[in-house]
């Protein structure tokens, strides 16, 4: 069997970096905290690249014109990790914002009230650097980054509105965008920052050194020939660039590929055929004989209906017990798959026959297995249900949202911030407040027709119109826009236990509480008092009595990751 991918570096300030990952052991040129050996060396450095502190807009404007001497103080945003309880300890304290200051894996695994994370945080909504803009947390809650890549059946999309079509547009948009602390006009400025720090980076950190060879510069890691770069840090011709006659965009554009090398490869354990192996969900298909993928040419859905036949055709379940494997990092939970496990599984993957059809989960139509997501775009009644407990029953249902024509006409009062627009006020991109009332988060319909986001625009298009069946001429951003409120997209459900709060506004703290949230909206939605909702709520007949075993089965979904 093989494991893609597991921990990533943990790092201490003010002493040697301890950096950990999956399988191999230390080469015996590298230092005692290297990362592993048995990743690609443009995985590797990727990852060094996804831990470095100085590519943002903190560090630009407190560097004094050193990118190798420490800060005299770092960024406040990173003395803590939020939580939906009391604050934990930072891991970046003393430096400003990177990549894994929003997605940390097992730098927060021994803290009380911490663990290990599949690359997202604790937070309801991620922390930001302050600026002049009042902001204080991103918009939504952080994605994880395990599986984010995985080949699908749809255009990709990427961050919860879809607002990126491609892992490197996200990237760069990312290290030059607000949650680094670069105000939207300062794009050219971050660029030209993070290649002066690619270029002049002497190597001499603690984060360089923990990834071997004594502390390898940038500039010679990306050029690739100089005989001591250790072997397994040689990079690949693809991703090899000369930094002194590189201009910034290349450099850039390189960095961003070589951190997409590194995401691209956090992947959930699989075998050498490419099926999950590590839940106890998996195990018990492996335990029964029973298909862990769809068929050549068979749909995922169509595939989920088939297991459902068989399973149910099992008149002596093989369960999955205690024996067969142990938890080391989800230590409230046994490691089983038992009657209501299975029991969960039927509802979960049961469609209703008739409307009413009692335990018909109906929860394959977005979260299809073996990947238990659809990588679409639904809503689900979570925006309508934050600005209701704050304004009252039916307040979203009353909120004006103005066609695209008007939209776009007054872009500042409506959308976004951009490089265009840096004055936006991004009002339907914001959590609902009681003291901003016109507030709320639309999702996908801040993107849909955005002149300013043009990239995504063919993605959602092909799968809005899919799914809403708009052919032709009719499929437009003018037809999609109004069906396009609140939509989100749909996440991964493998390994909840390691990336709560859930949903995109981190509402809800628990399985039981997502599964009690799925009750309530669906009833909302059969009533025609959801505003705009997902067809797939309508034929979602549960109630409070399938939560337990709804519960058990989506814990039954958790693993190991690290």
């Amino acid at each position: 069997m093989r494991w893609l991918r597991t921990s990533s570096a943990l790092l201490l300030i003010g002493m040697a970096l301890t950096l950990s990952a999956c399988g191999g052991n230390s080469n015996s040129d590298s230092s005692a905290a290297s990362a592993v050996d048995t990743d690609p060396p443009e995985v590797q450095l990727g990852e060094r690249l996804f831990l470095e502190t100085r590519f943002a807009e903190f560090f630009f404007a407190n560097f004094n014109g050193d990118v190798n001497a420490p800060l005299a103080s770092g960024d406040p945003v990173m003395n803590t990790s939020q939580t939906t309880g009391i604050p934990l300890p930072g891991p970046f304290v003393g430096q400003s914002m990177n990549c894994r200051g929003c997605h940390l894996v097992d730098e927060l695994q021994d803290e009380s009230g911490g663990g290990v994370r599949t690359y997202c945080d604790f937070a309801r909504r991620s922390p930001v650097p302050q600026t002049n803009d009042g902001l204080v947390t991103t918009p939504r809650n952080s994605p994880p980054l395990v599986n984010a890549t995985l080949t699908r059946g749809v255009p990709t999309l990427l961050h919860f509105d879809g607002e990126f079509a491609s892992l490197h547009d996200l990237i760069i948009g990312t290290m030059t965008g607000r949650n680094f602390g670069w105000a939207p006009n300062q794009a050219a400025t971050a660029i030209s920052h993070i290649a002066n720090v690619i270029r002049n980076d002497d190597g001499s950190n603690d984060l360089a050194k923990s990834f071997g060879g004594g502390g390898v510069p940038f500039s010679e890691l990306l050029l690739g020939t100089n005989p001591r770069i250790p072997r397994r840090l040689r990079i690949p011709a693809a991703f090899r660039i000369d930094v002194s006659s590189a201009t910034d965009q290349q450099i850039i554009e390189d960095v961003a590929a070589l951190i997409g090398a590194y995401v691209d490869s956090l992947r959930f354990a699989t075998d050498d055929d490419g099926f999950y192996i590590a839940s106890p969900y998996d195990v018990f298909l492996k335990k029964n004989g029973l298909p862990r993928g769809p068929n050549p040419g068979e749909t995922e859905l169509a595939y989920s209906q088939r297991l459902l036949g068989l399973v149910s055709q099992i008149s002596a379940p093989v369960f999955v017990t205690p024996k067969d494997g142990k938890f080391k990092f989800h230590q409230d939970q046994k490691f089983q798959f038992g009657a209501i496990e299975l029991e969960g599984l039927k509802i979960f993957f049961k469609q209703p026959a008739n409307p009413g059809d009692e335990h018909s989960g109906n929860c394959v139509a977005c979260h299809t297995p073996p990947n238990f997501t659809d990588f679409q775009l639904h809503n689900t009644g979570a925006s309508q249900l934050e600005y209701d407990a704050i304004f009252g029953s039916g307040a979203f249902a009353a909120l004006s949202i103005p066609s695209l024509a008007v939209r776009n006409a007054d872009f500042d009062l409506y959308l976004p911030p951009s490089a265009n627009h840096p004055g936006a006020n991004s009002r339907f991109r914001s959590p609902a407040s009681l003291s901003d009332p016109g507030n709320a988060d639309l999702g996908v319909w801040n993107i849909v027709g955005n002149p300013d986001i043009p990239a995504p625009q063919q993605a959602i298009m092909d799968i809005l119109c899919t799914q809403f069946q708009l052919t032709g001429a009719a499929c437009n951003a003018d037809a999609l826009l109004p069906l396009a409120i609140a939509y989100f997209k749909t996440p991964t459900l493998r390994d909840l236990g390691q990336s709560n709060p859930y949903l995109h506004n981190g509402s809800l703290t628990s399985v039981d509480d997502v599964v009690t949230f799925y009750v309530t909206t669906s009833r909302l939605a059969q009533q025609h008092q959801l505003r705009n909702a997902a067809p797939e709520l309508s034929n979602m007949f549960i109630d409070q009595s399938d939560v337990a075993a709804l519960s058990a089965f989506l814990n039954a979904l958790n693993e190991d990751y690290n």
